[in-house]
Formats: C-alpha cells, structure tokens, sequence
C-alpha cells in the first residue's frame, strides 16, 4: 500500500464531514431563522388576542399537547363565543385553497391542517368531561403577515387583523364563570411548554389584567358541569347549543361500526343529540348529511337551530322531511311524478262506496278513515304486492283482529282503490316513498350521503325506513335512528328487523334523564297514557312508565274548568294577557285538530295577540304565540304550553288512562290510544307551565 494513501482517504474524509457539518449548520441557521419568525409572529398574533383578554377572554399560550414530550399547541383561546385551538403561521408566500386543500405558493401544506384538527379533536376531548359540545369547539389558522378570511372545511383561515373581529362577531356561547373554569381545566390538561418567551408575556399581561380587575371564585369540575346543565334547561336554546350531558357529548362523539340507535323517553333530549351529532358529522366525513324527519315543519326549525349552533357546516346538511326528500330525489333521477291529493282522495271515496262500505268491512269499523289507515300504513306502508303476504303479514300497533275474510275485503278495497288512482294518473304520499325505494335500489354510483339522520323515526313507514337505510347501508356512522315508540302519533308501526336494520350491542343506547319537563307535567302527562303499553320498532314492549331521572322540579300545573266554551276560552285569553312582557315568544297554545287550530286562531287575533301557526315557524325568535296541532308540535318545546279544551280528544271525556274506553270495540280503543299518545306528546312540549282547559 502506497505511504500517501492513507493520508489522502483521511483528507477526504474531513472534506466530507465539513460538508455535512457545514450543510447542518446552514439548516440549524434556516431553522433558527424560521422559529424566530414563528415567534415574531405569535407574538403579533398574541397582541392581538390579548386584547380581547380586557373583555373576559382567556388566552394560552405555547401549550404542551397531552401525551406528547415535545409537540406543541401555539394557542388555546376560550371566550364567551367557546373555545379556539389556533395554529399561528409565519410563512413568507400567502395561503390558497384549491380543491379543499390547502396551499403556500405552490407548495402543498395540509399537513398542518391535518395536526390542527387532531389537536382539536383532543381539545373537544378535554372538554368534553364538562359536558361541552363539540361544536362549541372550533380550529383556527392565524397567518401572521397577510390578510385572509376563507374556511377550508371544518378550519378557518384567517389573517391577524382579522381573527379579532371575527372572534368578537361570535354567538355567546359561555358565561364568564364558565369562560374562567374551562380555561383552568384546559390550562391543567394543556401544561406550559417550558421556556416559552411568548408564553410568559401573555401569562404576565393577563395576571395583570387579573389583579386590576376583579377576582371570582373558579368552579370546580362537577361544579361547572351542574352549573352549565342547569342553565342550559332554563335558557333559551342557545345554551344547549354548548352544553350537554357528558352522556349524551359521548353519544354525539361516538364511533358506531354500523346503523345506530337513540331511543327514550319525552325530554330526554334525543332531538339536541341529533343536531349536535350532525354538526359533529358535518366537520369530519366527506360528503353530506341528510337529517330528516316525518312532519315538514320541523326541518325548517331544525334547519335554523344547526344554523346558529354551527354556520361553518350548516351548508353540509340538508334538512328535509321525508316526502319532500322522495320528490326532489326522484325529480332529479327523472323519475315522473304526479302528486295529486285531492283526486286520490276521490279515488278512495269511491272504491270505498263500491267495494268497501257494503262489505264485511263495516262488522268491524264503519268509518273509512280507518280502512284508509289500514291501506296507507299497512299495504302500502310496508310495501306489500300480494294477498298471500297481506294475509299473514302482523298489523304492528292495530288492534282489531281481521281474519282472512276481512282481509280478502280490505285487499278487493286496496285493488280497486289502486285501479282508480291508476286511470286518473295521479300517484299519492305512499306512491313516492315506494317509486323513491325502487330508485334508489336500482343506483349504483357514489352514495348520495356519507350519514342520514332521522328524527322521530317511530313515525315514519316501514317503506320510508327501508328508502333511508338503502343510501346509506350498514356504513360506520352511516345511519342513526332517533325516537320512542310512545311517541307515536300515526296508526301502524313496524319492526327494524322488518326493514334489514340490525342494530346490536352498544349501537342501540337509551337516554333516561329528563331535562326539558318538571316532575309536575310529567306525573300529569303519564297519567294519561298510564294503561298504554306500547310496542317500541325494536319488537319490545315496554310499559308507559319508563325508568327515568327528573332534573327539573319548578314547573306548574294549571287545570281550568268552565261550564262554557266562551267562559273557558276568555279564561285562555286572560291567561296570555297576563303574561310578562316578552313572553308570548315562549307560549305556545297547541290543538289536537285543524279546525281547532282555525278556532283559537280566530279568537287570538281577536284579541289582538298576536300569532305563529307552527306551519310557518321556523325558529327563528318570534314574539307571538306559537299555534298548531299537537302533531305539528312533535320536536319542539316552549316554557308555557297551553292545552285548550284538551279533553275533547279522549274517548268519553276521560283524560286518565282508558277509563271509560274498556268497553268499546277494539278499533274504538286503538283510536282512544292513539288519541291519548298525541295528547302526552303535547303536554310534554312544556316545560314550566302546562295549561289545561276543559269544558264542563
């Protein structure tokens, strides 16, 4: 071996090794430079929010992210308007979006979007225990040096001179005790990231602004969250917009691996978990959501509730009732259709006078609106083709018992029925549930929806079920199921089984609290249905006094009797003359008929009160008394329900229980239940004052 060789290897290696030193010093250089611009910029970015601090703010600053050794959050803000997790951006080129994603230059970042939503996501988790929603929890990206104010799905980008303003533009979500005990925990579960220069100024400006201004005692965990829940049941709807139970943020949390389940009794607050988990879905999947119900004036409501909770994704989920959805999907499939109400009506009329009144039909019932519910919930609302399948098919929730006979007459009604409606061309309400499942079977490109939600699914057909489960399928958080079975206030029923819904093990929960009724309404609401068991869609039956847990002990029961209907309507009017200023907004006088509601909506404008028929309302604040049926009032609650002449719709008078309908014919006493079951859903609308007047 040649004497220089050595040397001349070892020559080359330092050469390289000052290579790599050099290049690693030029990086150490690139990084300091960045961090010093980082920190230049959250410091600009803090002198922002700390102004906000002079308004009952609470800015943290350089956090540690739970979990982790080095990784950190830049800020958590918490404020009357919730809690921000915000990510402070000091890059040289502007931020763009393109295709949902984001961009600096012409360079990709949406890694940093993605780390903003997994440290929101923890944050909701720290928040969660006090029972705060999700949606009151909202990523923010603060780009320091440019001007920006867009959303990139669930994150809004902003710039900082604008973040202030659009802080302050926030709904109210949280009182002040709340805003200083949330911050506490947060502090607790976000620790300090030691030696943070940023930190320490902003922690030594607030503990300033502390000592000038006044010092309150701070909640303790279970104080905030009784303190926040108590609240939440007295205010107006805005505080449910933030707090929950901790059961029911986890139920809006959750995970299912399939179609899911939220079942309970009135006032358990299964509407509220719906809407929040909406929202909750809006942020996180792709594609829509589709929150549907049975009655077309509660996706109005529901529509404007999600609005105010959550505008960033009130665009992402299409609020509907169910017939409205069937048409507008099938007019864009190009399906035809001819909804005519008034001339399938007269085809019923008259298949009844040829085939169905003379027949064996009326041994049991004269009425036709009974075998027309008999057509509508139970052929057509199941879907079924043939006699042989009617003949053995059970009637969920009818209790009159048709032997084969009856049912050849109810089928001859159904075939001639159907052969009129056919030569007027005309379809009816069941026509487009059935040309809606037909369509959507036969589709085979992208799913319409990522997750469909259905409120009040004890009212739906078990054709509209099926039409719902098929967009979706078996799906992880694809379908979710909300309502109870002695809430419905429709003939007929179903089994979920019947539909191919399998709900199992945890996917199916039960929510037992009452928030909404005091101990009062609801005694008084349970005695009427007190004799009533009734048949939940997952095939049990289950008697009308639940387990349940009552939170709310402060309201009033007011029962009113009068020898006249014009003595007991002025005792009406003078009980909402006599109402506070302002407290009309909160009333609302509910009927269990149309012509009913044409009455009291006579009579109120007569005495110049001024008036909201339910059809119109869309919860918006409306200073006026809400007006409609019993079942336009599924959904909704008011402090001050008030149930005139409410006796007349049970069977005899009798408002506690079957009395007096024990001795009736079996379709006699499935109307007295039915009538008795919409009558609990309206008192259970109250939940301060329920008002009842009778007519002696």
């Amino acid at each position: 071996m040649a004497a220089g060789w050595s040397a001349s290897r070892r020559a080359q290696e330092a050469r390289r090794q000052e290579r790599l030193l050099r290049e690693q010093w030029q990086a150490a250089r690139r990084q300091a430079r960045q961090w010093e611009a980082a920190s230049e910029g959250e410091r600009r970015v803090a002198a922002q929010l700390l102004v906000l601090t002079e308004r009952g703010w609470r800015l943290l600053v350089d956090r540690r992210w739970p979990g982790t050794r080095t990784a950190n959050v830049d800020m958590l803000l918490v404020g009357p308007g919730g809690v921000f997790v915000i990510d402070v951006k000091s890059w040289r080129s502007a931020p763009r979006t393109s295709a949902g994603k984001l961009h600096a230059g012409s360079e990709p970042r949406d890694e940093h979007v993605m780390k903003l939503l997994t440290v929101t996501k923890a944050a909701e988790s720290a928040v969660a225990s006090l029972g705060m929603s999700p949606v009151a929890v909202q990523p923010l990206m603060v780009f320091a040096g440019h001007r920006v104010d867009t959303e990139l799905g669930r994150v809004r980008l902003l710039g900082e001179h604008e973040i202030g303003s659009a802080l302050l533009s926030e709904n109210r979500r949280l009182r002040a005790e709340s805003v200083r005990a949330i911050a506490d925990h947060l502090e607790r579960v976000f620790p300090d990231y030691a030696g943070s220069a940023v930190a320490k100024e902003a922690a030594a400006t607030q503990e300033q602004q502390t000592q000038q201004g006044e010092t309150d005692g701070l909640f303790d965990l279970q104080g905030l969250r009784d303190a926040a829940l108590e609240e939440a049941m007295r205010a107006p709807i805005e505080q449910w917009m933030t707090f929950l139970h901790p059961d029911q943020v986890a139920l809006v949390r959750r995970n299912w691996s399939g179609p899911a389940r939220i079942s309970g009794p009135a006032g358990t607050g299964k509407t509220v978990v719906g809407l929040h988990r909406a929202a909750y879905l809006a942020r996180r999947i792709d594609g829509r959501v589709l929150y549907v119900t049975f009655a077309n004036n509660l996706p109005r409501v529901q529509g404007t509730f999600l609005r105010a909770m959550s505008p960033a994704v009130a665009d992402r989920v299409d609020f509907s009732s169910l017939h409205s959805w069937a048409q507008e999907y099938l007019r864009e499939r190009g399906v035809r259709v001819r909804l005519h109400r008034d001339k399938a009506e007269t085809a019923f009329s008259l298949a009844w006078k040829h085939v169905g009144r003379d027949s064996r039909l009326a041994e049991i019932d004269p009425a036709v609106d009974y075998w027309r519910d008999e057509i509508a919930h139970v052929i057509k609302g199941r879907g079924i083709t043939t006699f042989e399948e009617y003949a053995t098919v059970p009637r969920r929730r009818r209790r009159a018992i048709l032997r084969r006979p009856h049912r050849q007459a109810v089928w001859a009604l159904y075939e001639r029925y159907e052969s009129l409606r056919s030569d007027r061309g005309v379809h009816d309400f069941d026509d487009i549930l059935s040309l809606a499942l037909a369509e959507a079977s036969r589709q085979t490109d992208r799913p319409r929806y990522a997750a469909v939600i259905v409120d009040e699914v004890q009212d739906l057909t078990l054709v509209g079920v099926r039409l719902l489960h098929t967009l979706v399928g078996d799906a992880p958080n694809g379908l979710l199921l909300v309502g109870d079975g002695q809430q419905a206030v429709y003939p007929g029923g179903f089994r979920l089984v019947d539909a191919g819904i399998d709900i199992r093990g945890d996917r199916g929960q039960v929510l037992r609290t009452n928030y909404r009724n005091s101990k009062q309404i609801l005694d008084a609401a349970l005695k009427v249905v007190a004799d009533d068991a009734f048949e939940d869609i997952d095939g049990l039956r289950s008697p009308s006094r639940r387990d349940i847990d009552v939170t709310y002990h402060d309201g009033e029961v007011v029962r009113v009797t009068k020898a006249t209907v014009a003595e007991h309507d002025q005792a009406l009017l003078a009980a909402l003359h006599a109402l506070p200023v302002r407290a009309l907004a909160d009333a609302a006088v509910l009927c269990p008929s149309k012509r009913a509601v044409a009455h009291y909506q006579r009579l109120l404008a007569g005495a110049q009160l001024p008036v909201c028929l339910l059809e119109h309302y869309d919860g918006s604040p409306v200073d006026a008394v809400k007006l409609g049926t019993y079942r336009k009032a599924k959904g909704l609650e008011f402090k001050r329900v008030y149930l005139p002449q409410h006796d007349v719709a049970l069977p005899n008078g009798a408002d506690a229980g079957g009395r007096g309908a024990t001795a009736a014919p079996e379709t006699a006493r499935e109307r007295a239940e039915l009538s008795r079951s919409q009558l609990f859903v309206a008192m259970t609308r109250a939940r301060d004052v329920l008002w009842l007047g009778s007519v002696a």
